[in-house]
This record gives structure tokens, sequence and C-alpha cells, in this order.
């Protein structure tokens, strides 16, 4: 089984196993408990804290430890609301379920909620961004990397936009950490989540970061994990793997991102030959997000993923947070495609494992499924 989902998940490798096994075996203490074993373990945790910060260049004391980039993006969201007032917000059509989750339930509490179209190329459309904002908006939400099409927003130009109009600025990094250095993302937003799963470390641990100067209300009162900020043990041995995981990633992040674009220039090159049968959803220049987006000619993308998955391959129909409800592609849809070639679409997603001859093999065997 060839593997090509790697936005859906990683496994994890050797060494933050390693990682993992050994702080469940000598930091198990609970990292509240006053005791040797709690302050062991609490020790440990904010060695982590200090690590992660510094490989993204944040303030440690923004940074809290959560189950994922699902509670990350909600955290933040209730939080930047509760600090700033104002009933509008604004998020992006293509964003992560966990968002347009969290935003419906804003909707039945007397919020206005507003979603800015994508352009063709999965950028958000700017122009009618800021025909949106209103007097009373408070937040704007934008994924940094579309998980679908792994289209780049440009944060910078929507950063300003918000110093402009007085509005805080969330992203969900989920898929462009360790993908692309967002160093400079902390810099351009108030806050911004991460997952460990996405690359090589546990899955149900992830961080969000919030900046400092920000004065926001706990979700929940009387809380005495991570400053108040979430409540629930640490998961010690997931955050420590998480970082190991970030500190292996962003090390390598030039040649992780050199060996990817040589992957997705293979895959280009090797589609050649059925390039009348396939269309690029998103950017078609050779990025380092390890993200293609195809919309398959008069053929259910459902049905290729399926055939693909006998012949021994794994890649989607999209975000696996979407893809059991059976429906076309939410990203697709803001992109202004109807619903016909929406339920075309596929996504193929690559990692460290993968060769270029891989690739070939890959793009072969979807050639045959196409058809010459």
């Amino acid at each position: 089984m060839r593997y090509f989902d790697f936005a859906s998940t990683c496994p994890m490798s050797n060494e933050v196993l390693q990682t993992y096994i050994k702080a469940s075996k000598d930091f198990y203490g609970n990292t509240r408990s006053l005791h040797d074993a709690g302050t062991k373990a609490d020790s440990l945790i904010e060695h982590c804290r200090t690590t992660l910060a510094g490989l993204m260049g944040i303030s440690q004391d923004g940074l809290t430890f959560t189950s994922g980039g699902t509670e990350s993006n909600l955290l933040a969201m209730d939080a930047l609301i509760g600090a700033k007032g104002g009933k509008h917000v604004i998020i992006s059509a293509g964003e992560h379920s966990s968002i347009k989750n969290f935003t419906a339930k804003l909707s039945r509490q007397d919020f206005k909620v507003s979603e800015v179209s994508l352009t063709t190329d999965g950028t958000v459309n700017l122009e009618e961004l800021n025909s949106l904002i209103q007097e009373d908006t408070c937040l704007l939400s934008i994924q940094h990397v579309n998980s679908d099409t792994g289209s780049i927003q440009p944060l910078d130009k929507i950063y300003e936009m918000c110093q402009d109009n007085n509005i805080l600025l969330h992203s969900d990094c989920v898929q462009s950490f360790g993908k692309i250095d967002i160093k400079a993302v902390s810099s351009l937003t108030d806050s911004f989540s991460i997952s460990s799963h996405k690359i090589y470390g546990p899955k149900g641990v992830g961080a969000l970061y919030i900046r400092p100067s920000i004065s926001a209300p706990p979700y929940l009162p009387n809380v005495t994990h991570e400053n108040g900020r979430r409540p629930g043990t640490l998961n010690t041995p997931g955050i420590t793997a998480f970082t190991t995981a970030s500190e292996v990633r962003l090390s390598n992040l030039s040649s992780f991102q050199s060996h990817i674009q040589n992957l997705k220039s293979e895959f280009f090159q090797s589609i050649e030959k059925i390039k009348h049968k396939v269309e690029v959803i998103g950017p078609e220049e050779i990025t380092p997000v390890p993200i293609i987006g195809l919309c398959l000619k008069e053929t259910d993308g459902q049905h290729v993923m399926l055939e693909a998955n006998r012949r021994g391959y794994c890649f989607s129909t999209g975000s696996a947070c979407q893809v059991r409800s059976n429906g076309p592609s939410p990203t697709l849809l803001a992109m202004g495609f109807n619903e016909q070639k929406a339920h075309t679409f596929i996504r193929i997603s690559f990692g460290v494992e993968n060769t270029c001859e891989d690739v070939r093999d890959l793009a072969e065997d979807l050639t045959d499924i196409l058809g010459h």
C-alpha cells in the first residue's frame, strides 16, 4: 500500500515514537501535582513550550498545548471574540469544519457571520472581503493553507486590512506548519493553531498561540491547567513527541520542501499524457505545500479513489473531516464550481517516504483508470 494522504494524517516517525515511549515511562506525573513526579513532568512541558515557541519565533507566554487543531481553533475563536467584543465575524468559505461549526453556533447566538468566497486559484477574494467588513466586525478567520487545494492565503494583505479596521485575525495553520515557514505568520496574526499528527507526531496533540498582549477571558472559569486557557490533564508524552516532531521537521525544512517540489514536478510530468482529462485545482506553480487537487473529466472522484485503493494506493477526495458526508468539496463550491464538477475532485498529498518511482506508478495507474 502506497500512501498519498499525508494531508489527512501521518504515521509517527521512529524518533518521535521513541520520545513518546520514554516520556510515558519517565514523566508520568500530573503537571499540576506538587510532588516531585508532578514537578518533573511540569518542567518537561515548560521545556517543550520554550522549544516550540523558539522554533516558531513566538513568545512562549502565548503558547497553549491542546488536543489538536480543532480544539485550538475553537479556543482561539472564543478567546478573540471575548477580547474584542462585537457581533460580526468573517470567515473564508474554505475554512476547516471546526471553524464553520463554531460560527454556525455563533449564528444561533445573535452573531452575524459572513463567508468570503474564494477565487479560482483558491485564495480569498480580497475585494469581496473588504466589502464585508462592518463597524462591529470583531474577528476574521482565514486558513493559511487550504487542505484541499494547497492554496496559500495572502495573510500579509489580509492583516493590513484587519489593522486598518481594528479587527482581530485568527489563522488555522494546521496544513502550513512544518511545510512552509510560518514565522512570518506569527507577526501577521493575533492567534493561530497547529497540529501534531500532520508532521509525523502523535494524534490528539496540538497547540494554540494567542498574542500575549490580548486580554481574553478563559473558555471556562476556575481552570488551573495551561494558565486557565484550557481544562484537563496535559498529555505529557504526546506534547513531548510533538515537540520532537517539530524539531525534526523544522530543522530539515529546506530539504523537505525540495523533496516535495521534486515529487510534484514528477507527478505533473507523469500525467502529461492525460492532461486533457485532469484539471489542477488551486495553484499550478510548484509550491512546497505537499498537496495537489485535481478534478477528473466526467469521472466521479470517489470511484477513482476506490479503484486506486484496490490497486494499492491511498489518497482522498478532500478533507477527512468532510468526505464521510459524501457531499461535494465545500472548497470547490466556494471557488465557484458546481456540485457536479466538485464530485470529480481528488486530493493527492505527499510525505517524506514517497519517492519519484511511487509518483510515476501512481500516475501510470491513474492514467489506466481514466483511460488514454
